[in-house]
């Protein structure tokens, strides 16, 4: 085995991305991280400074020595420190650092230890949600334990629903077998626990770590051998790879030799490479029935029709002689713009009656400037759903049929749903219940689901993909979502940052293109325009693969 030092990091995540990063500089060339990687580095280091500092303050009243804050500049201090701390038994350890594990290959920090008998348990704070509010446990749902945060006292709580994502629980279960092989832990390693605190900080999450004791122990073996080079990975491209500072890289070698992975992601690619195609011109000529084990959302056709349409160039491929969507006489536009988790600022608004052509198609925007989260965020929300209800019983009240548009509800629900739940108590905002009616109804659309109802897409389904083959393109070359986080961050003076108002007017452009390229789509998903696509169909009938009958989509797999 290699001598590698994996931090937590390394555990999870791109198998090829971890060669890279360890492989000699002379040999490998990456990019800097993405602006969105730093940001969420910055904004997780933000967030834990707050939360150990509310822990800090929940112990003020307790002796000397209770809470030890390891602030040592090097890593060799820290190291000592903490020690130092552990063999004085105290009771809370913020910022702890465990010694290097070399005969291991690992090192770990716990933002804290707390003392648990004679031992401690790593605790360790993320910057997302970690659970889930429940109002009925279901049947057969784990049962979740939490703490307060100003001790250990775990208690089973039916209120909530972990939201368990693996790199947690991995770097848990390393600083877990770091503590133990010190003889510090808390427990038996086959009984150990750690601590989960989340964006909300309300409490400690207990996580069980000794059922997942051997998974890590195998994965730290793999992780080891791929850090040294004795294991060989190629690149694939997966979700991780649009934050990756290794992707220019990675893309320009699966561009080269036309890898599949470009057009089938996941589970579904290893299928096809388990049969012998790893390309895209290989997918392309496939004929036969679909592979026996394939499953997924992604139907097979699709996958040839995105191979095909990739070789060929074709940027849409119809599944229906006339594409459709729902239009009404009266259509609002909406696209919200959020901060990570912390809120939603701004639900941005176009209107179009399309039965007066002397109404103006005006953009309104409802803002809050205020940095998040803020109670000024149910402020904007409440003026926001005021107007979008007047407008809709307005329509109603004339005669008129309304619909109300967005690009992926899924990112809009959640906010129109937590908006309702966390602002309450704000004069204005609707209650759940009534956003939930709403949301269910005809007359609330997600084109992004249109898109995929009526298109093969190769080259992804988002706006920024889509609208531009409609003939919209955004004024500012950069707009995107990473790059508004950065905008956003600048208007506000998020977490320090300095201001820069100039940033306000480029978030309103930016959101005023988002809603106008949505309207541009819908319609022209409507217009004679599209007929020029080919169809998938036809397409298909080339290889006559997979096609015995049609649904109401045009295609269908064996």
């Amino acid at each position: 085995m290699g001598s590698a030092i994996l931090g937590a990091r390394n555990l999870t995540g791109c198998e090829h991305r971890l060669a890279l990063d360890f492989a000699p500089r002379d040999q490998v060339a990456g990019g800097p991280e993405t602006a969105e990687a730093n940001r969420r580095i910055e904004a997780a280091q933000a967030h834990r400074r707050e939360v150990l500092e509310l822990i800090g303050r929940l112990q003020s009243g307790r002796p000397a020595g209770t809470v030890t804050m390891v602030d040592e500049a090097d890593h060799r201090s820290r190291v000592a420190a903490t020690t130092a701390a552990m063999d004085a038994g105290a009771e809370w350890i913020l910022q702890a650092t465990l010694p290097t594990d070399v005969e291991h290959g690992r090192r770990g920090h716990a933002e804290a230890l707390v003392r648990v008998g004679n031992g401690y348990l790593p605790i360790i704070v993320v910057n997302h949600r970690v659970t889930t509010a429940v109002a009925e446990p279901r049947e057969g749902q784990p049962q979740v334990q939490t703490s307060p945060l100003f001790g250990w006292h775990p208690e089973p709580d039916r209120t909530r629903a972990f939201r368990s994502q693996r790199r947690d629980v991995m770097r848990l279960s390393q600083l877990a077998a770091m503590l133990d092989a010190l003889g510090r832990l808390h427990a038996p390693r086959a009984e150990s626990v750690g601590g989960l605190i989340g964006l909300d900080a309300d409490c400690i999450v207990a996580v069980p770590l000794g059922e997942v004791a051997d998974e890590y122990d195998e994965t730290l073996v793999r992780r080891r051998a791929i850090a040294a080079g004795e294991v060989v990975t190629e690149p694939r491209r997966v979700s991780e790879c649009r934050s990756c500072h290794w992707w220019p890289r990675c893309e320009a070698e699966l561009i080269a030799k036309r890898d599949v992975s470009l057009v089938v992601g996941g589970n579904q690619g290893q299928v096809l490479r388990e049969i012998g195609v790893t390309s895209i011109d290989q997918l392309a000529e496939y004929r036969g029935a679909p592979p026996a084990d394939w499953a997924g959302a992604v139907r097979f056709t699709d996958t040839v029709v995105s191979a095909k349409s990739w070789v060929r160039d074709i940027p849409l491929v119809r599944r229906r002689d006339r594409p459709r969507v729902q239009r009404a006489d009266v259509e609002v536009d909406v696209d919200m713009e959020s901060f990570s988790e912390r809120g939603a600022y701004m639900w941005g608004t176009l209107l179009t009656d399309n039965t007066d052509a002397t109404r103006p198609v005006v953009y309104r925007p409802f803002v809050t400037w205020q940095p998040l989260p803020s109670r000024d965020e149910g402020r904007s929300f409440a003026a926001f759903w005021a107007w979008l209800m007047t407008e809709r019983n307005a329509a109603h009240g004339a005669g008129k049929s309304f619909a109300a548009y967005c690009y992926s509800q899924h990112a809009e629900n959640r906010w129109l749903r937590g908006s309702a739940d966390r602002f309450a108590d704000l004069p204005g905002i609707p209650s759940r219940r009534v956003v939930d009616t709403f949301i269910a109804s005809a007359e609330w659309v997600d084109v992004f689901e249109a898109v995929g109802d009526n298109f093969v897409c190769p080259k992804g389904k988002g706006l920024k993909r889509i609208a531009p083959v409609a003939g919209f393109n955004w004024r500012d070359d950069e707009a995107g979502g990473e790059a508004s986080m950065e905008w956003y961050a600048a208007a506000v003076g998020l977490d320090g940052a300095p201001r820069d108002e100039s940033q306000r007017e480029r978030l309103l452009q930016y959101n005023e293109d988002d809603v106008r390229a949505t309207k541009v789509l819908r319609e022209w998903i409507s217009s004679d325009e599209v007929l020029s696509l080919p169809l998938a169909d036809d397409l298909l009938a080339e290889n006559a693969v997979g096609v015995s009958e049609t649904d109401s989509t045009g295609i269908v797999a064996r």
